[in-house]
């Protein structure tokens, strides 16, 4: 039965009231030019304007918040600096979005003991500067760690280029404080070596704001190395690029980083940043070696040797902490100098066995011949992340559909070589169809137990990351039998 327009603004009218009740008046928008702002995250292609957004300025209020809305059965998506790229924090018109960013103080800087306790508002980069004077820097480096958030980063267990050795967001972590649905205050982990009891610290990692709401994080710091130096390497044929990703794997080094980025992608870099890289080459890596003087000469002798085994046309090496971060700055713009080529682009993240990385960019190549896209390829090589950005422009009919095909096929090519639909970018709405095939049913009906002990309602996110199995029926009938994939828009509760 259709709800009256008139029930609905008073449902909304009622409702700012009471929000307004809790929190100051200036921090609950609710009027139209006020919503816009928060109407997509880094993922535009999906809009929708939220019902109201708060922003509430202690954890006190938060839980408010959740009690209220929980009482009232009110859809909530927290949100964090909005730089997601898989839809993660896109709002609800009959929900509330609750932003985070004024939760942007760094609390504490342990030196000692080498840890940061923040609210998670505070920017990635922030971290690493605030420590610098301490010795000290927060290895997870997301390219958009200038503007991305810590909450956002445990939200969706972010990496960056030198999470290959250091590990990805979970993997620094040593505290989450976060508010329940009803609006109580939860510890989880702490600050010594290990915790007792269950790893519920590992499972709000990548939970995507679907348990809880991160109110506090407290991350490991690590030293800053000795030394670190960048060898870039190029080559004339991607294929081969990829394959001496695995040949320096596989003689037993691991590179701080490692990444590599194929030749549409290098000359629209060189043309944004002017870092230096060669334009004619096919493909270039870009691998970090850190530690003390001596391991990183020792390493770098060894990698040199083992691109140039491998085929590399070009070999430099950086010569100082300045050219280690022209080398880097490259990298770090590749999104943005996207832009110069294309007026919109559709950013993939599956993951693939370094193994298969040679096949599966000749598949991305071929898929690119066939729906007539350009694609340029970034990717943290070192673990099999891909970053392939799909060229097109969504102001022509149908361009957006045929993208989002390519890049439901991009998934699928990585599925089969046993790979994942996500490495850091998070599942979102996105890809909740692509869930449909990489887990069977009885896998996603645990993660939807998982989901309904700590939210019985569905209230937090919902409509994201895990399908329902209405949604895979409909997924499946439309992928098999009109050989599209299904615009993911929200499931309403």
């Amino acid at each position: 039965m259709a709800v009256a327009q008139s029930d609905i603004a008073d449902h909304k009218s009622g409702l700012v009231r009471d929000l307004q009740a809790i929190l100051p008046a200036e921090s609950v928008l609710h009027r139209t030019e006020d919503l816009a702002p928060f109407e997509c995250d880094g993922l535009s292609a999906y809009r929708q304007l939220p019902m109201i957004v708060v922003l509430p300025d202690t954890v006190d209020q938060v839980q408010s918040v959740m009690r209220l809305c929980s009482d009232r059965r009110v859809p909530i998506v927290a949100r964090g600096a909005g730089t997601g790229l898989s839809g993660g924090a896109l709002p609800l018109d009959n929900g509330v979005l609750l932003s985070l960013a004024r939760f942007n103080r760094i609390l504490d800087i342990d030196a000692d003991n080498r840890c940061a306790r923040l609210q998670p508002g505070v920017r990635n980069l922030a971290i690493s500067e605030t420590a610098a004077p301490y010795g000290l820097y927060y290895a997870p480096d997301p390219s958009s760690q200038i503007a991305c958030s810590i909450g956002g980063n445990v939200a969706e267990n972010s990496g960056g280029v030198h999470c290959l050795k250091y590990g990805l967001t979970v993997h620094n972590l040593l505290e989450l404080k976060m508010v329940t649905v009803d609006g109580e205050l939860l510890t989880i982990g702490n600050r010594a070596l290990d915790a007792p009891g269950y790893d519920f610290l590992a499972l709000m990692t990548g939970s995507e704001g679907m348990l809880g709401v991160i109110v506090e994080v407290t991350v490991k710091l690590l030293p800053s190395p000795e030394s670190a130096r960048v060898i870039l390497a190029a080559f004339d044929d991607v294929e081969r690029a990829g394959e001496a990703v695995a040949a320096i794997i596989g003689a037993g080094i691991i590179p701080a980083g490692l990444e590599m980025m194929d030749g549409p992608a290098i000359r629209a870099v060189e043309d944004f940043v002017h870092a230096g890289y060669p334009t004619d080459a096919a493909a270039i890596l870009l691998c970090e070696v850190d530690g003390t003087e001596a391991e990183v000469a020792e390493h770098i002798e060894a990698v040199t040797a083992v691109v140039e085994r491998e085929g590399a046309t070009d070999v430099r090496v950086s010569r100082d902490d300045a050219e280690r971060a022209l080398f880097w700055s490259g990298r770090k713009a590749a999104f943005p100098a996207m832009g110069r080529i294309a007026p919109d682009y559709y950013c993939m993240d599956g993951t693939i066995p370094r193994r298969h990385l040679a096949r599966v960019l000749k598949g991305i190549y071929a898929l690119s011949e066939e729906y007539g896209q350009g694609v340029a390829n970034v990717f943290h090589a070192g673990d099999g992340n891909l970053h392939p950005l799909i060229l097109y422009d969504a102001n022509n009919p149908g361009e957006l559909e045929r993208t989002e095909a390519y890049g439901g096929k991009i998934l699928e090519l990585c599925l089969e070589v046993g790979g994942t639909i996500t490495g850091e970018h998070g599942v979102g709405v996105e890809k909740i169809g692509h869930m449909c095939l990489q887990f069977n049913d009885a896998e996603r009906d645990q993660f939807h137990a998982i989901k309904a002990a700590f939210d019985p309602h569905g209230l937090l996110n919902p409509g994201k990351a895990v399908p329902t199995l209405h949604r895979c029926a409909e997924f499946g009938a439309m992928h098999v039998h009109n050989g599209e994939l299904p615009h993911p828009e929200l499931e309403r509760l």
